[in-house]
């Protein structure tokens, strides 16, 4: 004899589930929580940046632009003019954002001494303090800076995080949209190497 299913205790359940999510939603606890199951996957070294360019190789990179740093001076994307620079467009709101900022940590740690190599962290949160609090409260130790002036046109996409590496030469030479697990010994030579 076939079972009879039991419409009360399936609506129970998925009300169980919803109300969970509906929790975290609601409380705050989902980025930070999504983000760190996204971490732990990174840290398995599935997810790899490719050290290749899809559709933005060897664009030159427009150097019009200003940010806010946290102690509120301006600085000039002209400054960084002949050297090899990582930038990285993340939001505190956006979890795979979250699961790479560990592994970007421990990258800059290795290689912050490198000769001509520049970080840009650039938060897009409208709240700055948000993004500053987020830094300082996990204790990752790259700079930050924030986009209250808005985006030139090398820096605009589809979607966060996305990575961008330019050579002293002024050329893209790196282009990712979404996560990676960047403390790799490949993608650390890369960036010396250029």
């Amino acid at each position: 004899m076939a079972n009879k299913f039991d419409w009360k205790k399936e609506l129970k359940s998925w009300g169980l589930i919803l109300s969970v999510f509906a929790f975290l939603y609601f409380t705050g606890l989902m980025t930070p929580i999504m983000g760190g199951i996204q971490s732990v996957l990174l840290s398995t070294g599935l997810i790899k940046p490719k050290i290749a360019l899809v559709n933005k190789e060897n664009l030159d990179f427009d150097y019009r632009g200003t940010f806010t740093t946290p102690e509120g001076s301006i600085i000039d994307l002209e400054a960084f003019r002949g050297k090899t620079v990582f930038i990285n467009l993340w939001a505190t709101w956006c979890p795979p954002c979250r699961a790479e900022m560990p592994h970007i940590s421990e990258m800059y740690k290795k290689v912050k001494d490198s000769e001509n190599l520049e970080f840009l962290m650039i938060a897009l949160d409208k709240d700055f303090e948000k993004s500053k609090k987020l830094v300082n409260d996990k204790g990752w130790s790259f700079p930050i800076v924030h986009a209250s002036h808005g985006l030139n046109n090398s820096l605009q996409s589809q979607s966060i995080p996305t990575t961008i590496v330019i050579n002293p030469e002024g050329k893209i030479v790196f282009y990712q949209e979404g996560m990676s697990n960047f403390d790799t010994e490949e993608f650390r030579g890369f960036l010396r190497g250029l």
